[in-house]
């Protein structure tokens, strides 16, 4: 896909954190380097990633949302629910005027039927189903003329629905109650029989059904509450592909795709598997791919501890926080706000809760070294901000300009 040029709003844009993007892009342009980049401050070292930060379906979906209330000041304007996840980004949205139909998790906040033809209603990044798309219909509402739906999410629908046509079901990767695989559900549901797996755990169990290694009366109780109605491994699975929530660990979905396909073998042969298995790792997201092989090579590091920059709800931000936990302490925070010299409030993603750790910054390491990152729907002026505020507690570092002088220096060669 040909990469485009976005508007992004200038409260978005980062005076640190984009040189050095741009400077990587300059020495790399063929993506081949994953070495992370050093920002060396004296007393304090920040690793920054090859990739991470607004992928191409965030900052599509910020272009079309931000121009869309520009360009109608006097419409009502709604938001299916939150158009990304990341607090700020959905907060100024917010105070711009622009209303939520839903929460998160599908409750409605305002009712389709009380909306009018005359109103605009933005679709988010992840897309929506085919109930909501009709319901929209219904009161007048094109669902498609402000649609940010991530072009990588609408890619996984295609793959389905060619899928579909040829009669296969279809095993879905991802949490059943984020808001893309609801859609992707829905989607999916409209042509094939459909159902979710969260894990390679998940996988295996739905594997041993296949196989009659299971009784098939555990379908329902692991898989019941995700699938089609009368959805029936032993019938539905004899022609099948895996789809996935495109925010989920990559390597997982890999994973998932492995432990199925070896039970299609079992169960079929291995000589007529392409009958039975349908291979749709073209599917998988380059964005999530690209952040996810850079967080890797960040915990292959020699940091002391990680700050991960994110949405809460983000689930490809919870991706990156789980693969730098396995190496050093890792912090995912939403903003510089949950930091101070003594504390750092994170959140939990296993207990789902905030937690509060003291002395989070150890003592009498120089330099101490952290690896920072964001995910997907962060905007980097929020990874600027606490890259500075770490800095302020710190004496004797050097000044910011002369730590970034070389990346602009880079930029200014390649723009000569």
């Amino acid at each position: 896909m040909a990469r485009k040029k976005f508007d992004i709003p200038e409260m978005y844009q980062s005076p640190i954190i984009r040189k050095v993007k741009e400077a990587t892009k300059i020495m790399d342009p063929m993506k081949k380097d994953l070495e992370p980049t050093m920002l060396d401050f004296g007393p304090v070292q920040f690793y920054i990633p090859r990739f991470f930060g607004f992928c191409y379906g965030v900052e599509n979906a910020i272009d079309i949302a931000y121009r869309t209330v520009a360009e109608n000041p006097d419409k009502n304007i709604y938001l299916l629910s939150e158009m990304i996840h990341n607090p700020t980004v959905n907060e100024d949205l917010l105070k711009k005027g622009v209303k939520f139909l839903f929460d998160t998790d599908g409750s409605e906040r305002i009712p389709i039927s009380s909306l009018s033809a005359e109103d605009i209603v933005i679709v988010p990044a992840f897309g929506t189903t085919i109930e909501i798309q009709e319901q929209l219909k219904e009161v007048g509402i094109d669902p498609y003329q402000y649609n940010t739906t991530c072009p990588f999410v609408e890619k996984v629908w295609k793959r389905g629905k060619q899928l579909g046509k040829k009669d296969y079901s279809l095993v879905v990767h991802g949490k059943h109650q984020h808001e893309e695989t609801r859609a992707t559900f829905s989607h999916s549901a409209d042509h094939s029989e459909v159902v979710v797996v969260l894990n390679p755990e998940e996988a295996q169990i739905l594997a041993d059904i296949l196989t009659e290694d299971r009784p098939l009366s555990d379908f329902e109780k692991y898989f019941g509450h995700k699938s089609t109605p009368g959805f029936n491994p032993l019938e539905d699975m004899i022609r099948f592909g895996v789809i996935n929530q495109t925010t989920m660990l990559a390597t997982e979905t890999q994973r998932v795709m492995e432990i199925l396909r070896e039970a299609a073998i079992k169960r079929y042969g291995e000589a007529d598997i392409l009958d039975h298995f349908a291979d749709t790792s073209d599917t998988l997201c380059y964005a999530t791919n690209e952040n996810q092989s850079a967080t890797l090579a960040l915990a292959e590091t020699d940091a002391d501890l990680a700050i991960v920059v994110g949405g809460y709800n983000s689930s490809n931000t919870m991706h990156l926080v789980e693969i730098l936990e396995h190496q050093f302490p890792t912090y995912h925070v939403r903003d510089k706000g949950e930091l101070s010299p003594d504390t750092i409030k994170h959140f939990n993603q296993w207990d789902k809760e905030m937690r509060e750790t003291s002395q989070w910054l150890p003592s009498g390491k120089e330099p101490l070294k952290i690896a920072l990152t964001s995910g997907a729907s962060c905007p980097d002026i929020l990874v600027d901000e606490v890259l500075l505020q770490v800095l302020d507690y710190f004496e004797g570092t050097r000044e910011v300009d002369e730590v970034i002088a070389p990346f602009e220096d880079k930029m200014e060669a390649e723009e000569a």
